[in-house]
């Protein structure tokens, strides 16, 4: 039997996922899990790059212990953040998290100065404040001229493990900064970004073998295997996961910290409507697009649950919720406010009073409000796609870790109307796995690797 790892970095956890075929299934075996915060330095919100490699190697040891050698390993993580290398292959300056308000006010001087639409037109990328664009704009121009390589999270734990630098593609179109169109580093978007068209490498697509990994690696984890790139950016390799092909009448809802709402199209939506409804096109696998809304999503009740010291499981937390099913205020989930808070509870709470509806006063009002505000954004947002894209959408696939959530899913049935199919869970790590297993010729067509999945949940 023939195994394959990923390695699936989120915002707030890691894990590595053992994946083997058996009997017409992807069967997913945890064999690590981590966690994974961010840290104060200098002022700002930062990723902790040492530390997470330092997991990525444990995982991998665990490997050997279990005896279960991978044919080949993929990472992904989140998008839109990255690392500047110098000559000597060194970090400059911080790993700075999406989540820093150093870019406050830097998409807009940049709109003024460049033009929505112009931008848009060439990436297909929806206007986010911390787009990768607005991210290397922020940083000191002294800084960017030290730099030699440009490389995203994963591509960085990549070159770790292989000593090959290589930018994937699916992660490079979310960072604004590439033209759709060519399929190429936009150089006008370097250039306002402040930064040298020859520290960025060709975009390599899902499925290409960087390599082995280095001796130096090898000798501590116990053993050797190729290093495959999946679609590194968690959407990505969660979107190809779905069970839905891309002719089908549904939507994807890849629902976790961020909640991705989308469907799978052939070409990118560049048009006026879809810019200003600020839908985003998202490279992904065999040069499919993701034609999505990121909207934030778990991450709001995750904030709740810590402000409560964590003193309930989620679980209860939903039963909370459908106890207090009766309480209807909503909040825009999408407010800005909602995306770093001291005091998430609080900031519902005013939300509430600030826009004259019953504020909540108990724990299962302060969550079924943040359940429903979702399904209802969701609603609206797919009603949007169809006036968007023109195409008819009947169901939904919820995957990823909040499908688990069962109350938010009847709430999504109940404010969509449309049929709901769950399933996987784990989609971010079996769209990994999938990928691997198409490159290393375990799978022989997507086709046929999404009737396994079928098969599997």
């Amino acid at each position: 039997m023939n195994y394959f790892l990923a390695v699936d970095i989120g915002a707030s956890s890691g894990r590595h996922l053992l994946g083997s075929l058996q009997n017409g299934k992807i069967i997913l075996e945890e064999i690590y899990r981590f966690t994974n915060k961010l840290s104060e330095e200098d002022g700002q919100l930062c990723w902790d790059l040492e530390s997470l490699f330092s997991h990525v190697l444990l995982g991998l040891e665990e490997c050997t212990r279990l005896n279960k050698i991978p044919k080949s390993i993929g990472i992904d993580t989140w998008g839109v953040d990255y690392v500047l290398l110098d000559n000597q292959d060194n970090i400059i300056g911080n790993t700075v998290s999406y989540r820093d308000e150093r870019t406050k006010g830097i998409m807009e001087s940049i709109c003024d100065q460049v033009g929505c639409k112009e931008i848009y037109n060439k990436t297909g990328i929806q206007f986010m404040s911390f787009n990768t664009l607005y991210q290397l704009s922020s940083m000191d121009r002294e800084d960017k001229n030290r730099a030699e390589s440009f490389l995203m999270i994963p591509d960085y734990l990549n070159f770790l493990l292989t000593g090959e630098k290589v930018n994937e593609y699916s992660n490079a179109t979310t960072t604004q900064m590439f033209n759709v169109n060519s399929d190429q580093w936009d150089k006008d978007l370097l250039e306002v970004a402040g930064v040298k068209p020859d520290i960025f490498g060709k975009a390599q697509l899902p499925g290409h073998c960087i390599g082995r990994l280095k001796d130096s690696i090898v000798e501590k984890i116990g053993f050797d295997c190729e290093v495959v790139l999946p679609a590194t950016h968690d959407t990505g390799s969660a979107f190809i996961a779905s069970v839905f092909d891309i002719e089908e009448e549904g939507v994807i809802l890849s629902s976790g910290t961020w909640s991705l709402l989308g469907k799978e199209v052939e070409k990118p939506i560049v048009s006026d409507m879809s810019r200003n409804n600020n839908f985003t096109n998202e490279g992904g696998y065999n040069k499919r697009f993701r034609f999505l809304k990121n909207i934030m999503g778990l991450w709001i009740i995750q904030e709740v649950s810590r402000i409560l010291d964590y003193r309930y499981s989620y679980a209860e937390l939903a039963q909370m919720a459908r106890e207090s099913k009766d309480f209807t205020s909503v909040i825009d989930v999408n407010n800005e406010r909602f995306f770093v808070s001291e005091n998430m509870i609080e900031e519902i709470v005013d939300y509430c009073k600030e826009t004259g509806q019953p504020y909540p006063t108990e724990i299962g009002e302060i969550c079924i409000c943040v359940y429903r505000s979702l399904a209802k954004c969701y609603s609206e947002f797919i009603n949007e796609m169809v006036e968007v894209t023109g195409k008819k959408i009947s169901k939904i696939n919820i995957i990823g870790g909040g499908s688990k959530n069962e109350l938010l899913n009847e709430l999504i049935a109940e404010e969509t109307g449309k049929e709901i199919v769950v399933g996987p869970v784990e989609a971010t790590g079996m769209g990994n796995i999938m990928v691997q297993m198409l490159s290393m010729g375990e799978i022989n067509s997507l086709e046929t690797a999404k009737s396994y999945v079928k098969n599997s949940i």
